[in-house]
Order: C-alpha cells, then structure tokens, then sequence
C-alpha cells in the first residue's frame, strides 16, 4: 500500500530508521549530508575501514591534509589516519546533533570502528575504543567493536562504561543472542554502580547480503535437477532474509523476559538490531531486496549510496518483517536437510569479515604511509 509519501520518508512510520553506510570529506563540505537528513530522514552514519580506504586513499578532498602531515604519515601511518577519520566523525556526528536531540538520543549517530588489528584483543579493543571516544568527544559517537570471542567482553564493559556501541560483523542468531546478554549485562553492570541506563544506546549490526553469497553457489553445486535439485534453487535468496527474520525473532524474545523488563523498568533502551551489508550482490536479485524485505519496528537498515538512491526512486515501504516467519523457519530448516550448515558458513563469514577489513585497514594505511614519501 502506498501513501503518497516518499519511500525512505515512509520508513519511518514503520519503525526503522535509515543510516547511510558512508563517508568521506565532499560528503560533509558540500551539505549532502544535511540535505539527506532533512529530505530523506536520514538517522545516521556508519563507517568502517573499507570505507574509509576507498574515501581516504581515492579522495583528492584529502590530498592537502596528508600534505601537512608528510612527516606523521611516513612515522606513524595509523595515527594519520585517525587525525583525518577523527575529524570527519566529528563533522558528522555535528551535521546529525539536531536528529539525535529531536530523537532523544535513539537516532543521530556516527559509527568509528576499532583496528580490525585488535579483533582478537580484548584489552587492546578497549584501550582504543575509549581513546577514540575521548578524541572524537561528540554525545553521539558509537564506536564499533567485532562481534568476535573477544570482542564480546569489550561490548559489555563498554556499554557498562556508558559508551555507545555498534555491534559489527553479526552473523549467526546465536552469535546475536550472545552479543545481546553482553548489552544485557553491560547495563546491569552500570545499573548497579548508581549509573544511568536511559542514557545508553546500542545497535547490533546483522550482516544480510554476505550470507546469500556464501550459501547460494552451494545450493547452486546441488544443481536443479530432481526433487532435491528443485528444493535447493527455491532457497536461492531467501536464506539471508530468513535467517535476518530469525534473529528478529530472538530478539522479541529477548524483550519479553523478566531480564529486559527489570532494565526497561530503569529506562534502558533496547539494543536495536540493525541490517547491514544491504547492498545486492547477485544482478538476479532487486537492488532494493534487503530493504524492503527487512523493514520492522525497533530497527535500523544502513544502506551504500546505490542501494539507498535505488530504495528513494522505486522502494516499496511495508512492514514485512514479520511476514511469513514460519516460511522462513522452514527454509532454514530445509536448508539443513539439504547438509549445508549455515552455523558454520557463518562462523566462516565472521573470520573472512574481519580479514576483510584487515586487508583494507592495511591499504588505508599504505596509502596514507606512501603521501610521506
């Protein structure tokens, strides 16, 4: 059904709020960014290290600021760095102040990720989270942390510090589950120190597109012969949206235990899960596909510029998820019977993500480490 108003715009009567999943310095210095959220009601901005490299290293905008610092980039490539994405992330998170004072601190955030170097590091993940904190020094800064073994003990005493955390790389339902006790445990930590929960804000970042990726050539191998051919090619792009509306589930879940109730009683705000990695893939798919089939209450879709251009000229706003959740259950389920794991295949995209950003960290920094020479 349509409204007459414009599909992002439409969003937002539906409960989900858009974030844009980018930046750079033309961004910021040309007013796009404030025209986006006054026109499209855009709520946010994320940023990771792929980001920045493709900003950074291919941006001319940058090209004076490396300049002065010649003599850091060759020294110290990463603090470089973190001088130029600190300062874009304050702009940013200043262009966005008005949208989280009109919110109430729910929406207007900026997204800093931590060295994809300290994945691994509990100690060293939050050595530089509240050093990034305190430089960035904006109320509506969430720093990003990895969803990995070690990174789940930093969310927790982070939050319990009172920063605002991005959950990224979020894969499996179960992987979700365990970040979500961790929010969960961070409050009841700053609950019991005489310290505000109301004040806290939380998204856990479930990755969509990277999961079709992986699981389609392997329905694909199975091939479209017979029954069991059949079966598989009628999962093809549906595996992502289904195990997405599966992690929602656990989620609605987890709002209605006695746990959540105590520190909704207190004013905690519930730690919203948010889509990311919305971008298609596979040029069969709509290029809107992981927007329109993911949109519900309680959530955020981070889209790249494509995909958010594409969802403004011809998306189609309904709250479909919660539609058809038990024929989502049983795709998951088939998906098993036809012997593909999607725990492991998830557990194998957590590793692969942070490699990823790994690689593109490394020629962040060999770009900015070659503006000294």
């Amino acid at each position: 059904m349509t409204t007459g108003k414009a599909p992002l715009v439409e969003l937002h009567g539906l409960g989900q709020s858009i974030w844009f999943d980018y930046i750079r310095r033309e961004l910021l210095d040309s007013g796009t960014l404030l025209g986006m959220a006054e026109r499209d009601r855009l709520m946010g901005v994320t940023s990771n290290p792929a980001i920045f490299e493709k900003a950074i290293a291919g941006g001319g905008e940058y090209r004076a600021d490396l300049a002065a610092m010649r003599e850091l980039c060759a020294r110290d490539p990463k603090r470089a760095y973190e001088r130029l994405a600190v300062a874009d992330i304050q702009r940013a998170c200043d262009q966005l102040a008005a949208v989280h004072g009109a919110t109430g601190g729910r929406d207007g955030y900026v997204s800093l990720e931590v060295s994809p170097k300290l994945a691994h590091d509990t100690a060293g993940t939050l050595d530089e989270a509240r050093r990034l904190a305190t430089e960035v020094g904006r109320a509506n800064l969430m720093i990003k942390v990895p969803a990995t073994k070690a990174g789940v003990p930093a969310i927790r005493a982070l939050i319990a510090e009172g920063l605002h955390v991005n959950v990224t790389l979020l894969f499996s339902v179960d992987a979700y589950i365990a970040v979500a006790d961790a929010y969960m445990a961070g409050l009841e930590e700053l609950a019991a120190r005489g310290g505000d929960v109301s004040a806290i804000a939380s998204v856990a970042s479930f990755f969509v597109s990277r999961v079709d990726t992986a699981i389609d050539p392997r329905l694909d191998a199975l091939g479209s012969d017979g029954a069991r051919g059949a079966s598989a090619q009628a999962l093809r792009g549906k595996i992502a949206i289904a195990n997405a509306k599966r992690a929602y589930q656990a989620y609605l879940g987890l709002g209605a235990s006695a746990r959540w109730s105590a520190l909704a009683a207190r004013g905690a705000r519930p730690q919203r899960l948010l889509w990311a990695s919305t971008g298609t893939k596979d040029a069969r798919y709509s290029d809107v596909l992981y927007v329109e089939e993911l949109i519900g209450p309680d959530t955020v879709n981070t889209v790249p510029p494509a995909t958010l251009d594409a969802f403004r000229v011809r998306g189609r706003a309904r709250a479909s998820l919660l539609e058809d959740v038990a024929t989502a259950q049983a795709q998951l389920d088939q998906l098993a019977l036809l012997g593909i794991d999607l725990d492991a295949t998830c557990d194998t995209l957590l590793d692969e993500g942070v490699k990823l950003f790994d690689t593109a960290f490394d020629k962040l920094l060999a770009a900015v480490a070659a503006a000294g020479k």
